[in-house]
């Protein structure tokens, strides 16, 4: 028997994306949140998570995706490395348990930040389930402010 991983899975545009199981600390609804003047737009704002001041990314704004985002994104909240962020997606897919042996690498023919985002592809019999790249995606200049 092969080996198995398990991904909490989530949707993004057309994009199907997950993240193992064991970085993910809790799945939340829409949470109401405070701005952070003068920050990167990637960043949405901060949650009051029971006492635990989390910051919110905003994936759609980190894969470069348009502004159909829903009113209220859903929230998965992650344990990278010490601290704890919160990655606001449009929708919640299931937990599910993939084998080892339909994992490739991200295919050359990504472009843009795709292709930074992504550290790998599982092969499903339904869809193609995007691994995301938790580092990569906190890997941004967040002194970089936004226009107006």
């Amino acid at each position: 028997m092969s080996d198995t991983r398990q991904f909490c899975t989530f949707h993004l545009g057309s994009l199907f994306l997950g993240v193992e199981v064991c970085h993910v600390q809790e799945v939340l609804r829409y949470q109401e949140m405070t701005d952070v003047p003068l920050t990167s737009s990637i960043i949405s704002g901060l949650i009051n998570l029971r006492g635990q001041i989390v910051t919110a990314i905003d994936l759609r704004e980190r894969f470069g995706l348009d502004d159909d985002a829903p009113e209220a994104p859903m929230n998965v909240v992650i344990r990278a490395e010490e601290e704890v962020v919160s990655f606001q997606v449009d929708a919640i897919g299931d937990v599910l348990t993939v084998p080892e042996d339909a994992y490739e690498p991200p295919p050359p023919t990504l472009a843009g930040p795709t292709k930074e985002l992504i550290r790998g592809v599982y092969k499903l019999e339904s869809a193609l389930l995007l691994c995301l790249d938790i580092d990569a995606a906190l890997n941004f200049d967040a002194t970089n402010t936004c226009s107006e």
